[in-house]
Formats: C-alpha cells, structure tokens, sequence
C-alpha cells in the first residue's frame, strides 16, 4: 500500500513526463513546493518499490509499474470530480480539491461502484480523460487554442487550469464544456485572440487562457 505522500509524488511524476523536458529533483521539486532534499529522498523511496528509474544527476524516469499506479490515482481523482459535479451538483470549480482527498482512499469497489453510476464515463468535468480500472486512456484528440489559427471553428473539449480563479472566470462568460469557439483574429503583439462564443458575444482572450483551453 502507497501513502498520499507517495501517491501525490506519482501523479506529478505523471504529469511532468507528458512534457518534452526531462523530469529532474528540481522540477519535481518546484511543482510540489518541496525542497529537493525531500524530493531525493522520495525518489530512492519510489525506486526501491520498482515505480520509477533513478540515478543522482540523471533524468527521472516512470516505470511502466509507476505510469500504470499514476494512472489509477488520476482515475479515482477524475471520477470523483464528475460524481460530486453530475450526482452532487457542485460547480465543476468546486470538485479539484475534495477529489484530492477522496482519491487516496484504498477501496476498489468504492470506485468501481462510483463509475458504474455514472454509466463508465470517459471524460471528467475539466475534459479530461479517465483512465480504465487496467490504466488505459480512451483516445482523443485535443490541442491549446493558443495554437489555433483565426478563421476557424473549434469545440471546447477541455481545461488544462482547474484552479478557483480560472474556472470562476470561465462562468462569469458562459464558457463551458461542448461551447463553440470561433478564432476571429489574432493579435500579433501578444498573441490574445478576438473570439466569438456560441456565434454571439465577441470577448478578447489573452494568450494566457487560450494556453488553458482546449478545443476540437
């Protein structure tokens, strides 16, 4: 059995290798606000049980034990998330923080009996994508507004940003999952983007939120 400690070490873990640079003490480190002797200690811990590759001065990396462990904590953090939004009722910028304590606990059946409720959903309320109880993402396509050219119509698939304030502010426009985004123009100086929300309101977003959006 992993303790939260271990647990949280292992979805960070996860979502740094999804990035192109190389998981190192020190990224880790700053992602969990964690000095890094905390963090070299952790990762000798997380080598001797056989879920990452670790060597002092080298590039961390998961192993497929420790990817696959990772994976099933997202999955009961995610369904969390959508069982407190859908059977619940609060607000998708409500559910981040309750899932982060719910997901350690150490109850198959529990989760099981929370996805079958749902109906086995492939998508949390950010948008993103729930694992398999063997570990396995169902397949999708998704990619930052912030990389989209004007002239096109997109679907808002999905958030990178879970936090209060971001969330709040997507309410505050009317901005939710399925929305429709049409890229008007593109401002050269910073990159903020001219929109046009569900063929209506026009608003300007900056090249910060385009990055936390995710469209189809």
């Amino acid at each position: 059995m992993m303790t939260w400690t271990e647990e949280n070490y292992l979805k960070a873990l996860h979502r740094l290798s999804l990035g192109n640079e190389p998981i190192t003490v020190k990224r880790i480190a700053s992602l969990l606000d964690i000095k890094m002797p905390s963090v070299n200690s952790m990762a000798k811990n997380l080598a001797k049980k056989k879920m990452i590759r670790y060597e002092k001065y080298k590039a961390i990396e998961l192993t497929e034990k420790g990817r696959k462990q990772a994976l099933l904590i997202l999955r009961k953090h995610r369904l969390t998330e959508l069982f407190l939004k859908n059977v619940m009722g609060l607000g998708w910028e409500e559910v981040h923080d309750i899932a982060e304590q719910v997901e350690h606990i150490q109850s198959d059946r529990f989760f099981t009996r929370i996805d079958e409720m749902l109906g086995n959903p492939k998508f949390d309320p950010h948008g993103e994508p729930i694992p398999d109880p063997d570990g396995k993402l169902p397949s999708y396509k998704a990619f930052p507004l912030s990389d989209c050219p004007a002239g096109k119509k997109y679907k808002l698939s999905g958030v990178l940003d879970h936090h209060v304030a971001f969330l709040t502010y997507l309410n505050d426009i009317g901005l939710a999952l399925g929305a429709a985004i049409e890229v008007i123009a593109i401002r050269e100086f910073d990159q903020s983007r001219e929109v046009k929300l569900n063929g209506t309101s026009l608003t300007i977003f900056s090249e910060s939120v385009c990055r936390n959006l995710l469209v189809g």
